[in-house]
Parts: structure tokens; sequence; C-alpha cells
């Protein structure tokens, strides 16, 4: 398996959506709404992942 497979954009979109969606929770949580800022988070988090993947992907030491 390569470096840039299918496994490695899964991760990065999953991994990066719930970070996102964890620290909109917290956020939430300490403005009184945990509700509201998970999703804010996951809102903010799914172009974020996708940006993410992108700069991987496009990065300068990809390989073929």
């Amino acid at each position: 398996m390569g470096p840039h497979s299918l496994a490695t954009a899964s991760g990065l979109l999953l991994g990066t959506t719930g970070a996102s969606m964890l620290t909109g929770a917290l956020v939430g949580w300490a403005a009184g709404g945990w509700g509201i800022g998970l999703l804010i988070g996951a809102i903010v988090g799914i172009p974020l992942s996708v940006f993410v993947v992108y700069k991987v992907y496009t990065s300068g030491g990809a390989t073929a």
C-alpha cells in the first residue's frame, strides 16, 4: 500500500472532521451549548478535512 492510498485519505477525512467536532463541542460546552458547538464543528470540519486531504495529496513529497 502506497503512502497516498484510499485508507490514508479516509483516515485524514475522519480524523480532521472528528477533531473539529470535538473542538466545537468543547467550545460549545464552555459557552453553555455543546450540541450547537458540535454542529458548528461538523460544519467547519467537513471543508477543513477536504482541504487537508487536498494539501497532503498535492504536496511536493508525493510519490507515484
